[in-house]
C-alpha cells in the first residue's frame, strides 16, 4: 500500500496557517498534520481524525480550516 501524502496545494495552506498569528488553534493543529504527512510516511491519529471530523461538522470553522480538516481527514487509513 502507498502512503498517502499532502498534496503540495495543502502544504502551502498549511504553511501559510501556522505563519500566521491570528489563525485559530484548531487550525494550527490540523495544519501541522497536514505538513506532518507532506513527504513522510505518517499516518493520521486517532485524534486529529476527531478533530477534523468536529471542524466539517461545524459552521463555526472557515473555508481554510475545513480545507485543512478534508485532506487530515482524506490521509486517514480509518479502521483496519
Amino acid at each position: 500500500m502507498s502512503a498517502k501524502k499532502s498534496s503540495p496545494p495543502v502544504t502551502k495552506i498549511a504553511s501559510s496557517v501556522l505563519k500566521d498569528p491570528n489563525s485559530s488553534h484548531i487550525a494550527k493543529q490540523l495544519a501541522g498534520s497536514v505538513l506532518s504527512q507532506a513527504n513522510t510516511n505518517n499516518q493520521t491519529s486517532e485524534q486529529m481524525e476527531r478533530i477534523a471530523s468536529k471542524a466539517l461538522q461545524s459552521d463555526k470553522y472557515s473555508e481554510t480550516t475545513k480545507t485543512l480538516a478534508g485532506s487530515v481527514l482524506s490521509q486517514s487509513n480509518g479502521k483496519e
